[in-house]
């Protein structure tokens, strides 16, 4: 079977709290590796993807993306967007990276509408190192663990809803 729904951690691993969403896919690899294993969902990494993204989500009935976010929320918190949420970031959360993930889905359902059919979901951690050199700050550390088990969560009930249809 073809992979139909995609994990994607995103993140740039030399820049402290931005690794949160590369750590926490390979995080939940790791813990739920029968379910990381099944041939209709693909785990990636990617470091600054940019419009490459788009590429990764051409395709999929569903997607689960995680990244680091900047918001006022305390360090580690944990959110959840959906596509329509995820493209209307706010300068509250907005993706670590200057041109983030909100831009490019903006672009991608511009430039390719059947996007919008694929069901996205967006964990974003809240960072608030993301300097040069530095490591996870710890509250981002113990907040992999649940961003792992949510992430399960959700491909479990995408898997379970994708059955239901056949």
């Amino acid at each position: 079977m073809e992979a139909t729904i995609v994990v994607i951690g995103i993140g740039q691993s030399l820049r402290g709290d931005d690794a949160a969403g590369l750590m926490a896919v390979r995080l939940w690899q790791k813990k739920f590796p029968e379910t990381a294993s099944r041939p209709e969902v693909r785990a990636e990494t990617l470091e600054l993807p940019g419009l490459g993204l788009l590429d990764y989500l051409d395709g999929m009935q569903a997607a689960i993306l995680v990244d680091a976010i900047r918001s006022s929320d305390p360090p580690g918190s944990l959110r959840r967007f959906t596509l329509r949420q995820a493209i209307a970031f706010t300068s509250e959360a907005r993706s670590a990276h200057g041109w983030g993930v909100a831009e490019t889905l903006q672009l991608g359902i511009a430039l390719n509408p059947s996007i919008k059919q694929c069901r996205l979901i967006l964990f974003g951690v809240s960072g608030h190192q993301f300097q040069m050199g530095a490591a996870l700050s710890p509250e981002v550390e113990m907040a992999l663990p649940r961003a792992a088990e949510s992430v399960e969560r959700e491909v479990l009930r995408f898997l379970k809803r994708f059955k239901n249809k056949s």
